[in-house]
């Protein structure tokens, strides 16, 4: 798993979250992607407190998610299951947070 292949500190998680992630009201929005892989798995982590640990969700429950933090929100989902944080059924039809 690509997320597996990154460490950093607590200080450059947090310093990344500030940079790319904006507040607005209860949400917390990307601003953008970031091109550097180690910034990418921190901001994807981040994002996955969204979803929860032995919880199903549909393609529709998920792109419903992400749309709300980054416009770009397809980009997001494949990502996510790219870089290790969620799997899928074969279908697409239901995701998952990947232990």
């Amino acid at each position: 798993m690509i997320k597996d292949s990154y460490s950093y500190t607590e200080e450059e998680k947090e310093k990344v979250i500030k940079n790319y992630f904006k507040k607005e009201g209860e949400i917390e929005k990307l601003t953008t992607m970031p091109s550097k892989e180690k910034r990418k798995v921190i901001v994807l982590e981040h994002i996955m407190q969204n979803f929860e640990m032995n919880e199903k969700y549909t393609h529709q429950q998920v792109n419903q998610k992400l749309e709300g933090i980054y416009s770009d929100y397809s980009t997001i989902r494949r990502h996510l299951i790219d870089y290790g944080f969620m799997d899928r059924t074969r279908d697409c039809q239901l995701y998952w947070v990947k232990e």
